[in-house]
């Protein structure tokens, strides 16, 4: 089994986009790659532009060799929309490659989702399913294609219980001789899903972690956040790989420190530097204005 990381604010943009490949079976989980519209009141800086725009062509390679796609949930750092958007750097054509003639698993589009994400399911399976090879709702199931399981956890809050944004599912790529759960957006802020991982027992768990950039609103989920993981890793023997939400902290290094085991950023999983552009929006500006500033990686 090959596990690649695609995209992620390691890498420079908002995404958890990952391709695995196991028994030959190519499967691309998560394809959506954006940037936040606005971050310490700044639209984003230029060279993330230009790292959205790289990633975007990175993440239509990998489209173009998947046979199956996955979905965790509509929010459009997780799936490329049928529409032209900037900061999802998206558009029909990208779309239609990434989901035409493909097996797609998703997020069920209608039950146990908020308003906003089942707007976005409705208008994406509108497009997809005329052009998908197939499309099954996802959440709970488990499906065997070419003798590689593929199993969806039940659907579990984006983020903490009770959370607004809704809900995810999670999935479990086993081929017999390796395992890998990509558990997006749970965020390590919830019981289920901590639990679900748990039992699972993977030998390879990529996730994302709390948004405590976020401040006040989200409170607590520091200490949440590492005490759910520790627990993971201390159930589990999982290599872990850590990124997304908690990457758009500066101080995410400090949330790694507290960990009992050290995971890697897709950077780091990727032997590459560490580049979470959006953290340092502000010097990003800076240095476009001419500033001299200094940045904990290269530009």
């Amino acid at each position: 089994m090959r596990v690649i990381p695609i995209a992620s604010e390691s890498l420079g943009v908002r995404s958890l986009a990952t391709f695995v490949e196991a028994s030959g079976l190519k499967i691309l989980i998560d394809p959506g790659v954006a940037l936040g519209p606005e971050r310490y009141g700044l639209p984003p800086a230029k060279i993330e532009l230009e790292t959205l725009q790289h990633m975007r062509r990175k993440l239509q390679g990998y489209a173009r060799r998947a046979d199956v796609v996955t979905v965790s949930h509509y929010h459009y750092d997780h799936h490329t929309p049928f529409f032209e958007g900037l900061y999802e750097s998206s558009s029909e054509e990208y779309a239609r490659e990434i989901y035409g003639g493909k097996l797609l698993f998703v997020k069920h589009p209608r039950e146990n989702i908020n308003f906003s994400q089942r707007e976005r399911a409705w208008a994406f399976l509108k497009s997809a399913e005329p052009i998908a090879k197939k499309i099954e709702f996802a959440d709970g199931r488990t499906f065997d294609v070419g003798g590689v399981r593929l199993e969806f956890s039940p659907a579990v809050p984006h983020g903490s219980e009770g959370s607004k944004l809704g809900f995810v599912v999670m999935v479990l790529v086993d081929d017999g001789s390796k395992s890998v759960v990509h558990a997006s957006d749970i965020q390590l802020l919830n019981r289920k899903a901590v639990e679900w991982i748990i039992a699972k027992n993977p030998d390879l768990l990529v996730t994302g972690g709390p948004p405590t950039y976020l401040g006040p609103r989200a409170s607590g989920a520091w200490e949440t956040g590492i005490k759910n993981l520790n627990e993971v890793i201390r159930e589990t023997d999982a290599e872990i790989v850590l990124d997304h939400h908690i990457v758009r902290d500066k101080r995410y290094a400090e949330f790694f420190g507290g960990l009992e085991k050290k995971p890697k950023t897709f950077a780091g999983y990727l032997n590459v530097e560490d580049r979470p552009l959006e953290a340092y929006r502000v010097e990003l500006h800076k240095i476009e204005r001419g500033e001299k500033v200094g940045l904990p990686f290269s530009l």
